[in-house]
C-alpha cells in the first residue's frame, strides 16, 4: 500500500508533507502543481497524513470516493513519459487547480506563470 495525494493538493503545493517524510519518497517538479508519493518508495507510515493542511493525503485503500480519480494520477506520474502523463490528466489537472483558486492555501506563485 501506498499514500495518495488528491485533488486539495492542486494549487496550494504545501511542502509541510514534503518535510517530515522519512524516506523522501514525495516529489514535483517546480512545472508540478502538486506533490505525488512514489509508490514504489512509500513505506506506509502516514507521517505525511497528519502534515497537510489541506488534507490530500489518504492511504490508498482509504481514499475517498470523490478523489479515487487521483489514485492512477499518483500512480503514472512515475511510469509514464511526462508528455504522455500531462495529456492523459491535464484535464483533471486544471480543473482541481481552478476549484482550489480561491483556498485559503492557495499557492499565488503557481497561479502566476
Amino acid at each position: 500500500m501506498t499514500y495518495i495525494i488528491t485533488e486539495p493538493c492542486v494549487g496550494v503545493k504545501d511542502a509541510s508533507c514534503v518535510a517530515v517524510c522519512p524516506v523522501d519518497c514525495i516529489y514535483a517538479t517546480d512545472e508540478d502543481d502538486q506533490y505525488f508519493i512514489h509508490p514504489d518508495e512509500c513505506i506506509d507510515c502516514g507521517a505525511c497524513v497528519p502534515e497537510c493542511p489541506v488534507n490530500a493525503i489518504f492511504a490508498e485503500d482509504e481514499v475517498p470516493d470523490q478523489f479515487q480519480a487521483w489514485i492512477p494520477v499518483n500512480h503514472e506520474y512515475f511510469k509514464a513519459e511526462r508528455d504522455e502523463f500531462y495529456s492523459k490528466f491535464r484535464d483533471l489537472i486544471a480543473a482541481a487547480k481552478e476549484k482550489n483558486r480561491d483556498s485559503e492555501h492557495a499557492n499565488a506563485e503557481l497561479y502566476n506563470r
